[in-house]
């Protein structure tokens, strides 16, 4: 596996997210920041963060499928959120879940003013490892 979990007892125990990732594969894909569009540029769940942020984790899977990976080689992922605040956490994390199981990357949430246009309200970047 070219990836190895570690969350050092120094630190908070999260779920949901590793602290520290260790990667010791050969091929690093990097995956653009991904939000809610279909195939044909529209724009999903316009209006819905629980919608939009299924579809931009589903847009992750795909990029990364094209390139041999899958959710379980992702190292560390990074999400932007229009407005954010903790009361739409959960949303997320159960749409993350939803797509990408119980895999556990290093990972960080950024609260946003704005993304590239205003329909969007969440950004999901990856980079993922593979032997």
């Amino acid at each position: 596996m070219a990836l190895e979990r570690r969350n050092p007892t120094e630190l908070h125990q999260p779920t949901g997210y590793s602290q520290v990732v260790v990667a010791s594969g050969k091929r690093m894909v990097f995956v653009a920041g991904q939000v809610a569009v279909d195939p044909q540029g529209k724009v999903v769940g316009r209006g819905d963060l629980g919608a939009q942020a299924k579809q931009a984790f589903r847009n992750v899977v795909a990029a990364l499928k094209s390139a041999g990976a899958g959710p379980g080689d992702v190292a560390k992922i990074t999400w932007y959120v229009v407005n954010y605040s903790e009361t739409v956490r959960p949303t997320i994390v159960a749409a993350r879940r939803e797509v990408f199981g119980d895999h556990t990357p290093a990972s960080t949430l950024i609260g946003v003013q704005a993304l590239a246009s205003p329909d969007y309200l969440i950004e999901v970047e990856a980079i993922a490892v593979l032997d």
